[in-house]
């Protein structure tokens, strides 16, 4: 860390923030340096024992007030090596209003793009599986799971179903679901999205490489082909820090009020 950035610590002993507890200030303190550029992406911290004496506090408080920060993002830890400050995320605008692959969306940004298959295979349906895609109980369902990776980022974990007569080889997908479909007559023409908060578990952080607990999006799609038949029921998960979901509104005129 550069001197300037080492000053963050020192000057917390003459911190006039009496009323706030301790990590909080401390918390506040490293945020602060983060977002002026005092210490940047990939900059190591100093040790939870060197923070401690240089800030005059305990190592409990500097543990806690790290910990808080490596939840929301700002730091990671990595295990033998230390704490680093997280690389800055450059976020993805992603409109609502129209029907496109994840490998179309980073194609049009000129990001480079990729997939980690995690599942591609045919499956007898859930009982959700069953009921959405409209499929009874000696059919099979193909399911594809896939890492979604830009930039060498991992930004989204995809968990699609369809029915096995649609995809009837999961396995021979190549980069783009979408582009398969198409091939065959049954890419969808629209689709049904409810997106929500989520605190990421474990396992999809660990995926994501995050902390475990932090916020995500939770996003359900339902696509239909032009004749109005379902073709493809997904549910992703994607990183809060590195999505904006926008929709174009339009107010509603006078003489369309009422309207059904």
């Amino acid at each position: 860390m550069s001197e300037a950035a080492d000053q963050i610590f020192a000057t917390l002993k003459q911190s006039s923030q009496s009323g706030a507890p301790l990590y909080l200030q401390l918390r506040k303190s490293i945020e602060d340096a983060v977002n002026r550029g005092l210490i940047g992406p990939g900059d190591a911290l100093p040790s939870e024992r060197d923070i401690a004496t240089k800030a005059d506090i305990s190592r409990v408080t500097v543990r806690k007030a790290v910990q808080d920060l490596v939840k929301g993002g700002i730091l990671v830890q990595r295990h033998g090596s230390g704490t680093f400050v997280a690389p800055r995320m450059e976020r993805v605008e992603q409109s609502l209003s129209r029907l496109t692959s994840f490998t179309e969306d980073m194609a049009r940004r000129g990001m480079a793009v990729r997939s980690a298959w995690l599942d591609r295979g045919l499956y007898a349906p859930s009982p959700d599986e069953m009921m959405v895609l409209g499929l009874s109980s000696n059919e099979l369902v193909a399911r594809v799971s896939r890492l979604r990776i830009a930039n060498d980022t991992p930004l989204a974990i995809e968990r699609a179903s369809l029915s096995a007569s649609a995809l009837p080889d999961p396995a021979g997908i190549g980069s783009s679901l979408y582009a398969a479909l198409e091939l065959t007559g049954n890419r969808p023409v629209r689709a049904v999205q409810r997106i929500s908060a989520a605190n990421l578990g474990d396992a999809d952080a660990r995926l994501l490489e995050v902390p475990p607990g932090i916020a995500g999006l939770h996003i359900e799609r339902i696509s239909y082909l032009a004749s109005g038949k379902v073709i493809e029921f997904t549910r992703s998960i994607y990183r809060g820090d590195a999505y904006d979901f926008v929709a174009e509104l339009r107010l509603t005129g006078p003489s369309e009020e009422g309207r059904p």
